[in-house]
């Protein structure tokens, strides 16, 4: 079983920051992309920023100059620093990752996710 934890979510003023984490889990043989997505009531989800394994990353445009995606590949862990936050940041976060476990091939995980609001 492959496990994604996310953790760093909270309550925040306009104009703070936050650093979400998530920890990937269980009969991990190899993580390729990982990323970010967020589910806000009423709206779609969005994918919010994307890491491959060799680090070339990729954002939603509303997100580009404040939010920063990075990786841990010793540990398993992806990163989403949140800087100038904005109410309309307001989401849960959830990450995702391709991970191939020891029993299969790779496939597509998620976590519970965090919650991130953010205050005007």
């Amino acid at each position: 079983q492959v496990q994604l934890v996310e953790s760093g979510g909270g309550l925040v003023q306009a104009g703070g920051s936050l650093r979400l984490s998530c920890v990937a889990s269980g009969s991990i043989s190899d993580i390729n992309a990982m990323r970010w997505y967020r589910q806000a009531p009423g709206k779609q989800r969005e994918l919010v920023a994307n890491i491959r394994s060799g680090g070339t990353t990729r954002y939603t445009d509303p997100v580009k100059g404040r939010f920063t995606i990075s990786r841990d590949n010793a540990k398993n862990t992806v990163y989403l620093q949140m800087n100038s936050l904005k109410p309309e940041d307001t989401a849960v976060y959830v990450c995702g990752a391709d991970v191939k476990s020891q029993y299969s091939s790779y496939s597509s995980y998620w976590g519970q996710g965090t919650q991130v609001t953010v205050s005007s």
